[in-house]
C-alpha cells in the first residue's frame, strides 16, 4: 500500500457499498444495505497505519421491500429514530485483517474483517482513488437486534447470524 498518499482520504459514497445478509425462516437469506455513508482513511507515510472509521446512517437501510425496511427501522431491529447511526472504527490493521470497534445501537463491540486493499488508480477526472474490501459476521443478539419468530416447523425466522460486506472506495487527499 506504499502507493497511497498519506493523510485524510474520504470515503466515496457513490463507490461503496456496506450491505448485509442475514438468513429468513431457514430457507433463503434476506439482503440489504445501508445507501448514506460517511469515512475516512487516515494513511501514516509509507502507506503505514491505515486506520478507517465509518458511519452508516440507519433510516438509509433498504432491502427493495417498503414494509421489511419499516421494520427494520422500528424499535424491533435498529430503531433509527433513537440510534441514527452505526459507526465502525478500525484499532488495527494487520495484514488482511481489519480490527475494530462496532457500535451499534450505542453497543460496542469489537469485530475482525477478512480485509482486501484492491489498489489504486488515477480516474479520467484526475481524482486518484484507492479501494477496500472486507467481511465479517457478526451476532445481532451482541448488539440488541433480538427480534424474531417462532416457525411452525420449529426454528426460528431469522438467523442470529450477519454477514456484513464492504466494498469502499476512497479519494486521495488534495493538495493545499
Amino acid at each position: 500500500m506504499n502507493d497511497l498518499t498519506p493523510g485524510t482520504w474520504t470515503l466515496d459514497p457513490s463507490h461503496t457499498s456496506a450491505s448485509f445478509a442475514v438468513r429468513h425462516a431457514g430457507i433463503s437469506k434476506a439482503r440489504g444495505q445501508f445507501t448514506d455513508v460517511e469515512g475516512t482513511l487516515e494513511v501514516g507515510e509509507g502507506g503505514e497505519n491505515l486506520s478507517f472509521t465509518t458511519t452508516l446512517k440507519t433510516e438509509s437501510l433498504t432491502t427493495s421491500n417498503e414494509d421489511r425496511d419499516n421494520h427494520l427501522r422500528s424499535g424491533d431491529f435498529f430503531d433509527a429514530e433513537a440510534f441514527p447511526e452505526i459507526t465502525f472504527s478500525s484499532t488495527e490493521v494487520k495484514g488482511d485483517t481489519l480490527v475494530g470497534d462496532l457500535t451499534i445501537r450505542d453497543t460496542t463491540k469489537p469485530v475482525t474483517l477478512d480485509f482486501s486493499y484492491e489498489g489504486a488508480a488515477t480516474d479520467p477526472f484526475g481524482t486518484y482513488r484507492a479501494g477496500f474490501t472486507g467481511e465479517t459476521t457478526i451476532s445481532r443478539k451482541e448488539f440488541g437486534l433480538t427480534w424474531n419468530a417462532a416457525l411452525e416447523a420449529g426454528g426460528v425466522l431469522i438467523s442470529d447470524e450477519v454477514k456484513i460486506s464492504i466494498e469502499a472506495e476512497f479519494t486521495a487527499p488534495t493538495a493545499a
